[in-house]
């Protein structure tokens, strides 16, 4: 094999394994606190204090590079996704690597490249890492895992313990993007379209959101979709979440595709898109500050939080009600 493509030398260690750090990862990941040869890193204290958070998570999507991102962009996306609606400022992130053998290292690069200026866009750094090639046929090309750290005000209290009946529900823009997106990308129905991704950071959103004293709880909808949040809502309180489904922003392309194939676009993975809970006196103003922003334009208030039975219930365009049963099978795997 000549050197275009990922041998299992270049998980072994040695010479291979070092240059492919250096002039893949390092070479795009560079920054003053990344060392390539250190076990550990010491990061800088915060300024003000502040509680610090941490998050992990891990990345399988497949195509690995879509409409409107990559695996890499995605790792970055997801992670500071999921420090951003916990009420923290995403400051640094780690990244693993597992490479199968024979993977395009041209590729690996484009990728890493995406990943890369995702971390730029969030302002945060990737300080500590780690490479694993595994042989042929027991990796998709290419898994990812990210830990993120970041610090929350003192102040800022958020949790599912704090939402209230009579609460109002938002969401920042249309939902069922990516999973739509990926699902295009892989051409599996004979399906194509120009539909982007909504990955992003969350992050402007919810810096927005985070001085409103009525803010209760902030999640991102990924696997399983605004529906699964709003199930999770349910399960913690015991109270019933209400939609009005002529409310909730779906992109014209995304509902068609779900008619044709049967998916419900309320449970499919968005990869920029933050749900919250807020006071019902302050969801106009929690409104008007999402909109206010470039990715928080299609913004609404989509139903509110009620005493009753633990019930996700949709109120239909027709006028009628059906509830919305929690998800049990995947309807698009490693999408994220």
């Amino acid at each position: 094999m000549d050197d275009t493509h990922i041998r299992l030398a270049h998980g072994n260690g040695g010479s291979y394994m070092r240059e492919l750090i250096e002039t893949v990862f390092a070479r795009h990941l560079a920054n003053p606190l990344l060392n390539v040869q250190a076990d550990a890193v010491a990061l800088p204290a915060m300024e003000g204090g502040g509680v610090v958070m941490v998050t992990t998570d891990g990345f399988t999507v497949q195509p690995l590079e879509f409409p409107g991102g990559t695996i890499g962009s995605l790792a970055v996306h997801g992670t500071v996704n999921d420090l951003a609606v916990s009420g923290a400022t995403p400051y640094y992130l780690t990244l693993n690597a597992f490479i199968e053998e024979g993977f395009d290292i041209a590729r690996l690069e484009r990728i890493i490249a995406s990943l890369a200026e995702a971390a730029r866009e969030a302002r945060v750094v990737i300080v500590a890492g780690d490479t694993k090639v595994l042989p042929h046929g027991e990796v998709g090309g290419l898994y990812l895992a990210t830990t993120g750290v970041g610090v929350r005000a003192q102040h800022l209290q958020l949790g599912l313990d704090r939402v209230q009946p009579g609460d109002a529900v938002l969401v920042s823009g249309p939902v069922g993007d990516h999973g739509i997106a990926v699902l295009l990308a892989r051409e599996e129905f004979g399906l194509r379209g120009e539909l982007l991704s909504d990955a992003a950071s969350v992050f402007p959103l919810t810096q927005a959101l985070a001085s409103l004293n009525g803010l209760r709880f902030m999640r991102d909808p990924t696997r399983g979709g605004l529906a699964t949040v709003l199930h999770e809502i349910c399960r913690a309180t015991g109270l019933e979440v209400r939609l009005n489904q002529t409310a909730i922003p779906v992109r014209e392309q995304v509902a068609a595709v779900c008619e044709m194939l049967g998916y419900d676009p309320l449970f499919l993975a968005c990869e920029g898109r933050v749900v919250a809970v807020v006071e019902a006196s302050q969801a106009p103003e929690a409104l008007t500050r999402l909109q206010a922003l470039p990715q928080g334009r299609e913004a609404a208030i989509i139903g509110s939080v009620n005493a009753g039975r633990a019930h996700v219930v949709l109120q239909t365009e027709l006028g009628g009600e059906r509830i919305l049963e929690e998800l049990e099978d995947d309807p698009l795997p490693r999408i994220c």
